[in-house]
């Protein structure tokens, strides 16, 4: 039998707790499509016409009621068996309640919203957006910023939230193909997954223009978004008659009152020279001739990996992303008789307490003056007070309440030619997003100690599931990290670990929890996603293993997805080559087998910052236009995701480098990858008469070059076992 309820207080909308898995999709329509038939006629909702609102093997099946007066007070759960309609026993109805834990998230996340409800209606606004993010437009925010999660239970690290003032309307969340499996596992029962991407649904500033009444009014905090989406959506909104509020007190920030995390409170620290490769002053010399060839005054950089990159510092406001909050202004060259103020290179914002004597005479040394974070919006406005003064501000990076700055003139004549306001990718993104010769050598250290510390630590792991013992997710991301931070250079974990056994390795970015872990065993694959800050560098890598006798279909998907991981290691390419046709070639082998991944294939990494940055990114979307350039860092990691049973992904990170080709049409230099990254395959997954020869030769000649590498680093003497796994590990696949 199936069997619906309706959510307390969240009428009209039905969940069906759907029982079978996808070979019993088609009896359980029939049965939805004949139970609304049936029950329009009689029982406790006749008289209502019910619909069957979605129903696929990816989200929860909804019967939407027309009626919503009619059943307010209804809460009887009712079975569906055959063409029979019936209330269920009380008994019945608790068979599967959800956990004492589980209840008590749901109330605390109801009660918040309670308080947001009140607060949205004191604002004078319908609806209140909610992202993921800080003011600096983070990806992985401080605790602090994790507003989103606060408000709905979602922790991923893209998502936006609409949280409407009316306790009857349905709030949403916005989110990727990365999200849609933990997306509705976090969720309470009556938020709405939108799913972006895809030709799915439509992005959230799309979404309100067609769906909101007129005269309804939507708020947001101007520090949370960017001036690009907001004023789209201001234009959209204001066109159907509806209103954009800006709320400088975030509504949420109310509710969470008190309890609301701190700013950590560590030191600000130098990033040795012998790592960045070019001092502060001259990257600033870089900067300021770029600022002259486009005649800026100011450029006001608001990224927290930026800022940290153009002055060669390195903070600890951010858990995983070794940043600290912080904008910076940039100004041209000086010249005689110029100001004290105007004579230096650069202003940075920031908590002053955590300027160390070492940090304060390197930044005096470079002519960079510091202020009160909490004075950026102030000082900036006033330095772009002269109308005539140009400014550099990107509208894509920089939050909302700095474009007050700007002033209504320069927005207004945002496309005229000689405009004051310039509108262009920060310049400092750019020259980050290009490693230098110390940058990459670095990065190429940090992945050899990753490598030996992944070595010892799947070889710990496979000893203890072949043995038996115990160890669960979260043991093998205690496992993984515990043996990364014996490394003297090791910083901190470059994002938390995704450890997925089973069907959890098909939610892309699982997090495993003393209560939700899964024991590893010898029944199904691993999905390990992980990676380390050390001093000299960042790492990101993905490695699916298998303890016992994979099925052919593992076996089968894993190699499609190795074909993927292959085919855009040996890819070549033009420089400047956008990221989008790049991502063709990790896809190939997947399409040709009918499978595919919800993901892109590519991102940036910094170098001693963030494991995500940009501008650079590898993916289907057609947004990824940034040219690829020699030395640029980024990922290869395609996959597969059988929703309820297992998860693959590869994952390396891999320099763009110059190739040697025999010719060079148009003038252009050609381009390809060379792994940084060093920890085997696992040849038990591959199913050698699928791969070609070449296939076949780079994967036994990565894994030898992985021997070679990492072997004379396992010195210690508790390494003999670790080299037996490496060695054996590293044996070629032959046909």
């Amino acid at each position: 039998s199936l069997s619906f309820r309706f959510a307390p207080c969240r009428l009209p909308f039905i969940y069906l707790r759907r029982g079978g898995r996808s070979a019993l999709m088609q009896r359980q329509r029939s049965l939805l499509l004949r139970f609304c038939a049936v029950a329009q006629k009689r029982g406790p909702l006749k008289n209502s016409k019910l619909q069957l609102q979605s129903f696929s093997p990816y989200s929860r099946p909804t019967i939407v009621c027309s009626n919503l007066l009619l059943h307010r007070q209804a809460r009887s759960l009712i079975a569906v068996s055959g063409q029979a309609i019936r209330p269920m026993s009380t008994s019945a109805a608790e068979a599967t309640p959800p956990s004492p834990r589980e209840s008590a998230r749901l109330q605390e996340l109801e009660r918040r919203a309670k308080g947001a409800r009140e607060l949205l209606k004191k604002a004078g606004a319908d609806f209140w957006i909610a992202p993921v993010g800080d003011p600096h437009m983070s990806e992985m925010p401080a605790e602090r910023f994790e507003r989103l999660e606060y408000l709905s239970g979602f922790s991923g690290s893209n998502g936006t939230g609409l949280f409407p003032a009316d306790p009857e309307a349905t709030p949403r969340l916005w989110t990727d193909g990365r999200y849609f499996v933990q997306a509705k596992q976090q969720l309470p029962p009556h938020w709405t997954l939108m799913k972006e991407g895809q030709g799915l649904d439509d992005k959230i500033d799309v979404w309100l223009p067609k769906n909101l009444a007129e005269g309804q009014a939507v708020a947001l905090d101007p520090t949370l978004h960017s001036i690009s989406f907001v004023l789209k959506l201001k234009e959209d909104l204001e066109a159907k008659g509806m209103k954009l509020v800006l709320v400088d007190d975030n509504i949420i920030d109310g509710v969470w009152g008190d309890a609301r995390p701190s700013i950590a409170s560590d030191p600000v620290k130098l990033h040795p020279l012998k790592y960045a490769g070019v001092s502060a002053a001259e990257k600033l010399r870089e900067i300021r001739t770029e600022m002259a060839t486009q005649n800026a005054d100011y450029l006001i950089v608001s990224a927290l990996d930026e800022v940290c990159y153009l002055f060669n510092l390195r903070g600890g406001d951010v858990p995983r992303t070794p940043v600290m909050l912080s904008y910076a202004v940039v100004f041209p060259e000086a010249e005689q008789g110029k100001s004290a103020e105007d004579a230096s290179c650069a202003l940075l914002f920031v908590d002053e307490a955590k300027i160390t004597p070492d940090v304060r005479k390197a930044l005096d040394e470079a002519k960079i003056q510091t202020k009160p974070y909490s004075e950026a919006f102030s000082v900036i406005g006033s330095l772009c007070a002269d109308q005539e003064k140009k400014v550099w501000m990107p509208r894509d990076g920089t939050n909302f309440k700095l474009c007050d700055a700007l002033g209504a003139e320069r927005i207004k004549n945002a496309s005229a030619k000689d405009s004051k306001w310039l509108d262009k990718p920060s310049p400092v993104a750019a020259m980050k997003a290009i490693k230098n010769e110390a940058e990459v050598a670095g990065m190429v250290e940090a992945h050899l100690k990753d490598g030996v510390a992944l070595t010892r630590a799947f070889s710990k792991l496979e000893a203890k599931v072949r043995a038996g013992e115990t160890i669960t997710e979260v043991g093998v991301d205690e496992l993984v990290t515990s043996s990364r931070a014996a490394d003297p250079g090791f910083l901190d974990t470059s994002f938390d670990t995704i450890a997925g056994f089973g069907e959890h390795g098909a939610i892309v970015h699982y997090r495993a929890s003393d209560e939700s872990a899964s024991k590893v065993t010898s029944e199904s694959m691993l999905l390990v996603d992980s990676g380390g800050q050390y001093a000299e560098g960042t790492t990101d890598i993905t490695r699916t293993m298998h303890f016992g006798t994979p099925t052919d279909e593992e076996k089968e998907c894993f190699t499609r997805v190795l074909q993927g991981h292959i085919g855009m290691a040996l890819a070549t390419f033009p420089e400047d080559t956008p990221g989008f046709i790049v991502d063709a070639f990790a896809r190939a082998p997947l399409w040709n087998a009918g499978l595919d991944y919800r993901h892109g294939t590519g991102h940036g990494v910094g170098a001693v910052l963030g494991v995500h940055e940009g501008p650079q990114r590898i993916s289907t979307n057609y947004d990824c236009r940034v040219g690829l350039k020699k030395g640029m860092i980024v990922s290869n990691e395609p996959g597969y995701y059988k929703d309820g049973h297992f998860g693959i992904r590869i994952e390396n990170l891999m320099v763009i480098v110059e190739k040697n080709t025999p010719n060079k049409f148009g003038g252009k230099s050609y381009l390809g990858f060379e792994s940084l990254t060093w920890v085997p395959f696992q040849t038990s997954l591959v199913k050698a008469d699928l791969l070609s020869d070449a296939e076949l030769n780079y994967l036994n000649t990565y894994n030898q070059q992985v021997q070679d590498k990492i072997l004379p680093r396992l010195q210690d003497k508790s390494d003999e076992a670790a080299k037996e796994w490496l060695i054996r590990s590293t044996e070629p696949l032959c046909r």
